[in-house]
């Protein structure tokens, strides 16, 4: 076996897996910038919850619909079968991207901490989250520990931009 599949799913195309991972990224990304905006606004709980929430659907929907799209125009008929199952293989992880934000909002909501707080630990989780896929990527690419914590950075830093021009526009 490939070392480079090393922890991969026997039989799990990587192409696949790579798809999903973009995604997961992507509604990363995303989410930091729903939830620093959404830390400077007049929302209870119960909306920021709700704003996440829907911004994982929309994101997901939005996937999908650009799937089916592409693969009708392309192949002449809808995906059915092994290629619905795998677009929405693909795309689950822009559903996932609201689970941490609203685990802690739920927190805020129970008093355990501060609605602000909630929504900028959930912004450091999404880049804590994407200092670590850029941590493994790099590692799995062979380049040793200082590639790993160079990539982990560069990508956690894509992060924390789109977190700071949230901060500069004021929401």
């Amino acid at each position: 076996m490939d070392d480079r599949l090393a922890g991969v799913p026997p039989g799990t195309d990587p192409g696949v897996l790579a798809d999903r991972l973009k995604e997961r990224i992507y509604a990363t990304i995303t989410m930091i910038a729903v939830v620093v905006g959404l830390s400077f606004g007049e929302v209870g709980a119960l909306g920021a919850v709700a704003t996440v929430l829907t911004t994982a659907l929309g994101l997901w929907l939005a996937a999908f619909v650009a799937d089916q799209q592409a693969h009708r125009t392309v192949h002449r008929h809808l995906a059915t079968g092994r290629e619905l199952r795998r677009m929405l293989y693909v795309s689950s992880p822009l559903l996932s991207c609201a689970a941490g934000p609203s685990v802690l909002i739920a927190l805020a909501a129970l008093d355990v901490l501060t609605l602000h707080a909630a929504l900028l630990a959930a912004a450091g989780v999404c880049v804590l989250s994407l200092f670590l896929w850029g941590c493994v990527g790099g590692l799995r690419m062979g380049g040793g520990t200082p590639a790993a914590l160079v990539a982990g950075l560069a990508d956690a830093a894509i992060g924390v931009a789109v977190a700071l021009v949230k901060v500069a526009a004021g929401h």
